[in-house]
């Protein structure tokens, strides 16, 4: 039997347990709380990404800015630490040239020497900026993701639906088409709602960056060249196989172009026979299709785009886009998609987007076009 002395301890010791298990417990949760309200934010110093960190800090949540250095832009990265300590947020920055190099400017080079006409942006998000965004936020502990993107995100049916910005002007759901539902789960849209004209009053500096970021402002013809793209002189030819003048390399031209050299007046490029160095032109009738084929999916819901007779699509993010509903057919690689309302100068290698009324339920790459 224990004796009264020891019962008494035996009392301390096991109060003295539970109230540090009680502490404990309270301190879990609290610094549980704490991470639910964090956000990593992609952070490049610009306008969209200031005022997303604004945004955020004012709903309440911890935002820890992440510069991803893609090109080691020494500036971009001072520029961006400078803006997060004047925004009083904490900055850390991630290197992924490497990773950058491989997935993206490879990319870019290798389809536009197959004749393809690639959308490095696209791909960017979902390979790139997203996936080390959630990847980083993992290895932090933190809930939330989110860039300085015009976008929203809508909930239907336990799925996750990139949904156009309130901004039509700059909105970029076109862009976001290849994220995955792990990822827009955890996602945040600060400038889900903001309308750029506004944003802009509040900086001295409106100036923003735009085209592709890797060219740097170079054409992509001269970039290609440097990256040692070969840039061989050819045949360009019409439908009947005909040469009509010649060009100077086939990374030079995308479908739908009218200028350049060697391209006749009046034609237009209809189609780049890489594996015979043919550029191919035709009249301006010749770039509409009402067939395209497109691999590489992402599908929201499978059963909704094989049976909804509201979904159109887009083939570039501005200018001339099928307006009607479309359909599509299931094959080994991805769909057809047929439309009434012809698509103009699709190309291989484009994205091809597919909207239910604001919301993006899927999209493919261009492999194939009639």
């Amino acid at each position: 039997m224990r004796s009264a002395k020891n019962r008494s301890l035996l009392g301390v010791n096991e109060d003295f347990e539970r109230k540090r298990n009680d502490k404990i417990h309270f301190l879990f949760s609290l610094f549980y709380i704490y991470m639910k309200r964090s956000v990593l934010l992609g952070f490049s110093g610009g306008i969209d990404s200031c005022t997303s960190a604004r945004i955020l800090t004012d709903a309440g949540y911890r935002v820890v800015a992440l510069t991803i250095d893609t090109m080691g832009d020494n500036a971009m990265v001072t520029k961006a630490r400078t803006k997060a300590e004047e925004l009083g947020v904490e900055w850390i920055v991630y290197d992924a040239r490497e990773e950058f190099k491989r997935e993206i400017i490879d990319y870019f080079c290798h389809e536009y020497a197959l004749g393809h006409t690639p959308a490095p942006c696209t791909r960017c998000n979902p390979h790139i900026k997203w996936r080390i965004l959630k990847n980083e936020a993992d290895r932090l502990g933190i809930e939330h993701i989110a860039t300085g993107h015009y976008f929203n995100i809508t909930k239907r049916d336990g799925l996750y639906y990139v949904t156009k910005g309130a901004d039509e002007t700059k909105d970029q759901s076109y862009y976001l088409w290849g994220l995955s539902q792990d990822i827009l789960s955890r996602a945040l849209t600060p400038m889900g709602n903001a309308i750029k004209s506004d944003v802009k009053r509040d900086f001295a500096d409106k100036s923003e960056s735009m085209g592709i970021c890797f060219l740097c402002g170079l054409p992509y013809a001269d970039f290609l060249h440097n990256m040692g793209i070969k840039m061989e002189a050819g045949d360009i030819v019409n439908s009947r196989g005909e040469v009509c003048g010649k060009h100077n390399g086939i990374a030079r031209y995308t479908i739908g172009q009218r200028r350049g050299v060697g391209i006749p007046e009046g034609l237009r490029v209809v189609g780049i026979d890489a594996s015979h160095n043919n550029i191919i032109v035709g009249k301006n009738e010749e770039l509409y299709h009402h067939k395209l084929t497109v691999a590489e999916c992402n599908i929201i819901s499978r059963e909704e785009l094989l049976t909804a007779n509201d979904i159109t699509i887009k083939i570039r993010g501005i200018g001339r886009n099928p307006e009607r509903p479309v359909s599509f057919e299931p094959t080994a690689e991805g769909y057809i998609i047929t439309t009434d309302d012809p698509a103009w100068a699709p190309a291989i290698g484009q994205p091809v987007v597919f909207y239910r009324n604001n919301c993006v339920i899927g999209g493919g790459i261009v492999v194939k076009f009639n």
